[in-house]
């Protein structure tokens, strides 16, 4: 009699966590049900083009601590528009029927999606097409609807947070600006609560967008109480009043790159303020590393979660987090969709009841 076989890929970014996650699917899916597990490698990709590798227990050991993914991913691979080579031109196609084609060869009842909201959207679509997924959100940015957190936020907070520590030695010692640019193109999550944490002057979130001459005010008025120094910590898709940001939402950050929302807000500040500014790009920092006890927790809660909610038939779900308890939502009622910064949120109240400013 043929075992119940379950699939899981990692999609999109990387991030600190997903090894986690897959050693939770893989145990929890083995020893509690008896479940097989095959892994398809590069995301979307390993499913069109049939690249899987079957997990055991000793492929799940040794990953709690292990950054980025035993199975690879890719950011940028839609089965629903690939590009291919016909007749000497480049034209997309869809190859979305590919997927369902691999996980039938393999006789798959359901495919465990981590990604984030791109990956997501894609499930949706697949999902429409017949096959049964259980997703799993991952993202730094942590702009996923429906859950209070995403495995890799946090580790990434960590991050920014520590940076942040460090560059307040040198820009006091150097009487400087230091701006700290982080990830976020739509939702200003990291941004905000590493800014926070971090002890930051300004945080600059695309939410809210910012007037430059109210966030000069604040380095001078810094100044002038002698305060010879001023950090900065902003969102790689802020932008100042009257600039729309043409992201697309659902798209990751790295598929998308803006910009140096940096060095253009250290060139604009040096003209107003005479104070000299630097700029630090942590960049790729964020994605990479081992992950932080409290991401190593949330992926195996996570992971385990999913696997629980295939043996109970919960498909087309994704599993969250609401309130630190765990629940499934409907992958149709996220798809295509952010979670961004409330602007009377808790957070950005506190940070401005402690004098953060956010430059409006």
């Amino acid at each position: 009699m043929a075992k119940f076989r379950i699939g899981v890929v990692t999609c999109g970014g990387d991030c600190p966590g997903l090894n986690s996650v897959i050693r939770a699917v893989v145990k929890t899916a083995i020893y509690n049900y008896g479940y097989e597990v095959v892994g398809f490698k590069d995301g979307y990709l390993g499913l069109v083009y049939n690249r899987f590798i079957k997990l055991g227990l000793p492929d799940a050991s040794g990953l709690l601590d292990k950054g980025g993914t035993i199975l690879g991913t890719t950011n940028n691979f839609d089965p629903f528009r690939v590009l291919v080579d016909h007749d000497g031109e480049k034209q997309y196609k869809d190859m979305s029927d590919r997927v369902a084609d691999t996980l039938k060869m393999h006789d798959i009842h359901c495919l465990i999606v981590i990604g984030g909201t791109s990956t997501i959207s894609i499930a949706n679509r697949l999902i429409e097409k017949g096959i049964n997924i259980v997703a799993i959100p991952k993202t730094i940015d942590n702009d996923v609807p429906a859950t209070d957190m995403t495995i890799g936020f946090m580790t990434s907070v960590n991050t920014a947070t520590q940076a942040l520590d460090k560059l307040h030695s040198t820009a006091e010692s150097h009487h400087r600006v230091m701006i700290l640019e982080v990830m976020g193109a739509s939702s200003g999550w990291v941004s905000l609560e590493s800014g926070i944490a971090g002890g930051a002057d300004i945080i600059l979130i695309p939410e809210i967008p910012y007037d430059i001459n109210l966030v000069a005010r604040r380095i001078l008025e810094r100044k002038n109480q002698g305060k010879g120094f001023s950090i900065i910590v902003v969102s790689e898709g802020s932008r100042p009043l009257g600039h729309d940001v043409a992201q697309d939402p659902t798209i990751d950050d790295d598929v998308q790159p803006l910009n140096g929302i940096g060095s253009q807000l250290a060139a604009e500040l040096e003209k107003l303020t005479r104070v000299e500014v630097k700029v630090t790009v942590l960049g790729y920092l964020q994605r990479g590393g081992e992950p932080s006890p409290y991401d190593r927790i949330l992926s195996t809660r996570l992971g385990a979660s999913a696997v629980d909610m295939i043996a109970a038939g919960k498909y087309n779900m994704m599993a969250a987090i609401s309130n630190d308890q765990l629940r499934p939502v409907k992958i149709s009622d996220i798809a295509g969709k952010i979670k961004t910064v409330p602007l009377d949120g808790e957070l950005v109240q506190i940070a401005r009841s402690i004098g953060v400013s956010f430059g409006d």
